[in-house]
């Protein structure tokens, strides 16, 4: 990989959202030290008539150039990071892999030359691409936009994930063999991406401790008045409905909130009927610190199959930066949590180890927690992940 003048990063999220999200934070965190572009997520027109019949939340006077797609948005300490909405692209990702992949071409062209004016404009004439889970439209666009080099940041198992299973798999593994790095969020990813590209490093996720640890201090101020146990972030398939009814049921002096949007329809349909169970729908990560204040544990308690195996999840050190004592079924490698987070893989046990977070409340214990999360801090991760840069500009020279 060459210097570089710039970071341009291809994401597979919106910029905007009701939760935090790695790629997002990292660019922050790099618009301290570089100039950064972030390609939002590719809207398709399929997209575009939902968002036109009111039925998907859409930037429509984006989409139809009404407003303008390239703007300025907040990075850290002053910084700014360019955020560029790229123009509509075909709705393929349901197509056989025969057709998608003779229609892909057109829009990644399509991207690709908006995008080389978008760097003229700015000025970035020797960009490093950082591929955010985006190796469909990664593999067609190397060595499209005169790049120092291409680095694929990989947060999740896209052979499983279903938003990617259907044409990632194919475009991931000629994808990892042509890039200059692949960085992954967790050491089981590490493992089975460095099959296929040498060049593997892991920056585990981060948190926003400044967003955070403001819960702490607000419960500092305020302690919470009842034990409430909180889970936060999107429900889906990966929570283990057994374990959590089980506590449910046998903690009925507990309240248990979730905090987030819940895609599993039998979480509701069992925890509905409980009186100590709360459903909270999504709110900005700004306004979560108001929220997180009023818990007193925090669970994790996801599914351990193959999926969840891959994870290192986000919301783990933003528990721990809100001094929170979290509970969690072992279903990835958490050892960097040993003696911080209690593992339980059972109900049973489960119950018994929210009991003892419950009563884990000690000065010295929170500020371990605390500790634990301003060390694992997005400013650290990115730091992190600059030293990868350094290596791989090291190799070429």
């Amino acid at each position: 990989m060459e210097p570089f003048d710039s970071i341009v990063c291809v994401g597979q999220t919106t910029w905007e959202g009701d939760f935090q999200k790695a790629v997002v934070q990292l660019m922050c965190e790099f618009s301290v030290r570089h100039r950064v572009l972030y390609v939002d997520y590719q809207h398709t027109y399929k997209d575009l008539l939902m968002g036109v019949a009111g039925q998907r939340g859409v930037p429509v006077r984006t989409m139809m150039r009404l407003s303008s797609q390239l703007v300025k948005k907040p990075g850290k300490k002053g910084s700014e990071v360019y955020v560029w909405h790229p123009p509509t692209m075909l709705p393929i990702n349901w197509l056989s892999p025969e057709r998608h992949d003779r229609l892909i071409t057109w829009n990644v062209n399509r991207l690709v030359k908006s995008l080389r004016s978008v760097l003229r404009q700015l000025g970035m004439k020797r960009p490093l691409i950082i591929n955010g889970m985006n190796p469909v439209f990664g593999l067609p666009m190397l060595h499209q936009l005169n790049e120092a080099g291409t680095i694929y940041y990989c947060f999740d198992e896209i052979s499983i994930a279903r938003w990617m299973n259907r044409h990632g798999g194919r475009y991931e593994d000629e994808y990892l063999r042509r890039v200059n790095a692949v960085v992954t969020t967790s050491e089981t990813l590490l493992q089975t991406k460095a099959l296929r590209q040498p060049n593997a490093f892991c920056v585990k996720n981060g948190v926003n401790f400044e967003l955070f640890y403001q819960a702490r201090q607000l419960a500092e101020n305020r302690p919470p008045q009842k034990p409430v146990v909180g889970y936060l972030g999107t429900a889906d398939n990966r929570i283990n409905v057994d374990i959590v009814e089980h506590c449910v049921r046998e903690m009925s002096d507990v309240t248990f909130q979730f905090i987030g949007e819940i895609k599993e329809p039998t979480l509701t349909e069992r925890l509905s009927r409980y009186p100590n169970v709360v459903f909270t729908p999504p709110h900005q990560p700004t306004d979560l610190p108001p929220l997180l204040a009023r818990l007193s544990a925090a669970m994790i308690p996801f599914v351990c199959n193959e999926h969840t195996y891959t994870i290192y999840p986000l919301k783990i050190n933003e528990y721990l930066a809100a001094g929170l004592p979290v509970v969690s079924t072992p279903f990835s490698i958490l050892d960097d949590f040993a003696g911080v987070v209690e593992m339980a893989s059972s109900p049973e046990v489960f119950v018994q180890a929210l009991r003892r977070a419950l009563a884990d409340q000690s000065p010295e214990r929170i500020a371990q927690r605390v500790d634990m999360a301003r060390n694992n801090s997005w400013e650290q991760r990115s730091h992190e992940f600059e030293a990868i840069f350094r290596q791989l500009i090291l190799q070429h020279s």
